[in-house]
């Protein structure tokens, strides 16, 4: 509907609109008197407004900026949210240090961010994928290859992603050893948190791109000169960024609330439903980009997401909890958190090695989506049937389970595909080269 209306600003106009309840309510400070379902209606739609302004931002961006480090600041602004609630349940626990309520938020912090990691790639990948080839059935796109056979459709992704998939394996390497430390600590932080600077000092030196033709608003505001262009870019991250933040963590709270009326376990509505809502916006900007047959885009931006919150969405938690407690500590999880942190490395072990042929089947897109969301509904059900002790010695076999699953089709398919992922390592090896002072060395682009 936003790319039928007649004027760019026209868009603009009505994504502005979208926003301008909640501003109204959060400015007023009036937010606490909307019912659970008053809260979700009007907060959701700000978050659906902003996400198509971050993605406006974004793509107007690519003219001035790398497009690798534009997808990378929408991806930050958009899962932004999702670092606030865990930063919350982070320094309650460090302000609660060695009592019941303490642990509590600390296993809460780590379970929030295991279930925000696992629906980026099990919800997220794979719905995205699914949902690139289901709308080629009506129009076309480029990047999908449709092939006859059961589910052999595929989406192929942009070669450029090599740096981010190397990172995000490195990443995925070092969250194993996580668990072995007893807690989320500053080595942990220095360690996630110095690899993601690392990969940004990469990808801010990159070439410009000759960025795809535009169209709607993005086109418009690449029409202006340098400095107003730049201008707008700074004014739609700011504002989306800022209706993100402030409307995400409501819209979470009153599905968390709503969840709970239904009778659903609250420990398992701060793992999956809110974080659910907290990467709303980033789904949406995806599933934005798709439909404008900018899967490639869509992609690289899921793919950003996962490696900043695999990176600096760990690596933060233990200075939150450092600075609530006053002094350098580790922010401690029991077993549970740690097969789940163990299963959400897996995870992503086995999905990179999905994309290491820079390519996403129907049938691997599915495979994603039936193993994530098997393992939340079986636990789920052992919730609601069992005692509580016996349910988390159950879920904890569950998980464990998975894990191993997930590691078996992982290394099966590094094996398979040893040859693309050298070239996947060759490649961010030159990228890094190129990163540093008078850097020119070319990139080879393997078949």
């Amino acid at each position: 509907m936003l790319s039928r209306l007649r004027h760019p600003l026209s868009a603009v106009g009505l994504t502005t609109a979208l926003t301008l309840p909640w501003v109204f309510v959060w400015a007023t400070g009036n937010a606490h008197s909307l019912s659970d379902f008053q809260t979700v209606a009007v907060s959701g739609v700000a978050v659906l407004g902003a996400s198509f302004m971050l993605a406006w931002a974004a793509e107007t961006a690519e003219k001035d900026v790398p497009r690798a480090f534009a997808l990378a600041v929408l991806a930050v602004l958009a899962v932004a949210p999702e670092y606030a609630v865990d930063a919350l349940y982070a320094w309650q626990a460090g302000a609660n240090i060695g009592t019941d309520s303490g642990m509590q938020s600390a296993n809460l912090a780590v379970a929030n961010m295991t279930g925000a990691n696992r629906i980026l790639i099990g919800l997220g990948w794979s719905g995205i994928a699914l949902f690139t080839v289901y709308r080629t059935l009506s129009s076309e796109d480029p990047a999908v290859v449709r092939e006859s056979g059961f589910l052999k459709s595929k989406v192929q992704l942009d070669r450029d992603i090599a740096t981010e998939i190397a990172f995000l394996l490195a990443a995925t390497a070092y969250a194993f050893f996580v668990p072995l430390g007893g807690g989320i600590g500053i080595t942990d932080t220095i360690f996630l948190v110095g690899l993601y600077a690392l990969y940004i000092g990469i990808v801010i030196r990159g070439d410009v791109e000759d960025h795809e033709e535009q169209v709607g608003v993005p086109a418009y505001f690449q029409s202006y000169s340098k400095g107003p262009r730049i201008a707008s870019v700074l004014l739609l991250f700011g504002y989306s960024g800022g209706m993100i933040y402030t409307a995400v963590h409501p819209f979470a709270e009153g599905l968390e609330h709503l969840g709970l009326s239904l009778g659903i376990p609250p420990f398992f509505m701060i793992q999956w439903i809110a974080p659910l809502a907290s990467e709303s916006p980033e789904l949406i900007v995806v599933a934005y980009l798709v439909n404008k047959a900018r899967s490639t885009a869509g992609f690289n931006a899921l793919i950003s997401s996962k490696l900043n919150q695999w990176t600096l969405l760990i690596g933060t938690l233990a200075v939150v909890y450092s600075i609530a407690a006053g002094s350098i500590g580790t922010l401690p999880f029991d077993e549970k958190q740690a097969a789940e942190i163990w299963i959400t490395a897996a995870q992503s072990f086995f999905a990179i090695g999905v994309l290491t042929n820079f390519e996403i089947s129907v049938r691997e897109a599915v495979v994603l989506l039936v193993l994530f969301t098997s393992q939340v509904v079986a636990e789920f059900w052992v919730i609601q049937t069992m005692g509580e002790a016996q349910a988390t010695e159950l879920s904890i076999l569950i998980l464990y389970a998975y894990t191993a699953l997930y590691l078996v089709l992982g290394a099966a398919l590094f094996v398979l595909r040893r040859g693309e992922l050298r070239s996947i390592f060759d490649r961010t090896a030159a990228n890094a080269r190129n990163a540093l002072p008078g850097g020119s060395e070319p990139v080879e682009h393997a078949d």
